[in-house]
Formats: C-alpha cells, sequence, structure tokens
C-alpha cells in the first residue's frame, strides 16, 4: 500500500475539529479523522493549515510527488478561494471534496462551492464517515478496492 499514498487536506479552523462546535461538527478530532482514514487506506497523509497559500503549495506538491488521490476538506475556502480551485484543477488525480455539515442546510453563504466542480466527488453532511466514504471512491476509482477483494 506504501506506493499508494492518499493526502487528507484541511484548510483553516478544522485544526480545531473536537472542540469547535460540537453540534455542527461533532466530537471527532483531527487525529481521530486520520485512524479512521488510515483504517480504510493505511497510507494516508494528514494535513492541516490554517493559511490557503500553504494548502495551495501543499496541493501543487501532491501533483509531483506520487500522491494518487487527494481528500479534501477546504472549510470556509470552499465558498471563495479561485486559488484553491484553481489548484485542484491542476491536479491529474482524484480529488474528493469533503464538509463533515450539511452545508446545504446551514447560512446561506455556505450553500455554494468553487471547489466542486474541479473534483470528481462532493460528499457533505456525513462527519467522519465522509472521509471514510471518499476513501472508498478513492481506492474504488484507483481499482484498489477490487484488489482487496481478490
Amino acid at each position: 500500500m506504501a506506493d499508494h499514498p492518499i493526502l487528507l487536506a484541511h484548510g483553516p479552523n478544522l485544526s480545531q475539529l473536537g472542540s469547535r462546535d460540537p453540534a455542527v461538527y461533532g466530537t471527532a478530532t483531527l487525529d481521530d479523522v486520520g485512524k479512521t482514514a488510515r483504517a480504510v487506506h493505511p497510507d494516508v497523509e494528514v494535513f492541516a493549515t490554517e493559511y490557503e497559500g500553504e494548502l495551495v503549495t501543499r496541493l501543487h506538491a501532491a501533483g509531483r510527488d506520487g500522491t494518487v488521490a487527494v481528500v479534501l476538506n477546504p472549510g470556509a475556502l470552499t465558498h471563495y478561494s479561485y486559488a484553491l480551485r484553481d489548484a485542484v484543477e491542476l491536479l491529474e488525480v482524484c480529488v474528493v471534496e469533503v464538509h463533515l455539515s450539511q452545508t446545504h442546510a446551514r447560512q446561506a453563504f455556505r450553500r455554494h462551492s468553487v471547489i466542486s466542480p474541479v473534483v470528481s466527488v462532493t460528499i457533505t453532511g456525513a462527519g467522519v464517515l465522509g472521509y471514510r466514504l471518499a476513501l472508498l471512491a478513492c481506492r474504488e476509482r484507483l481499482g484498489l478496492e477490487q484488489e482487496a477483494t481478490r
């Protein structure tokens, strides 16, 4: 599995999972998300930053470093970051956008994603399960699920 690295990338405020508005985001921490992810796919890098430019830089690196898929929770950058959108669009791998909360049931500004049009899959409102589903989608698109059942 070491030759199939998947990046779990997180934008602003997601480092605060577990303590940030648990009624909306749940009680799982970023470490919990990483453990959940590694149970599905052991070769996962969890990356979190509060800075748009750092996230863009990491995605650029993912396009060159052998990363085979990206699971991206852009946080609030979802709604307005065309720089992030452009970085995602440059990637030639499966990218799944994940949101813990049901963004369409929240404030009007949260209902629009500038990222969704350039990703393979968008998962919203499933909580931490969304990361598991995202990784399964990546593995399926990579043909790794067929390998696992042989």
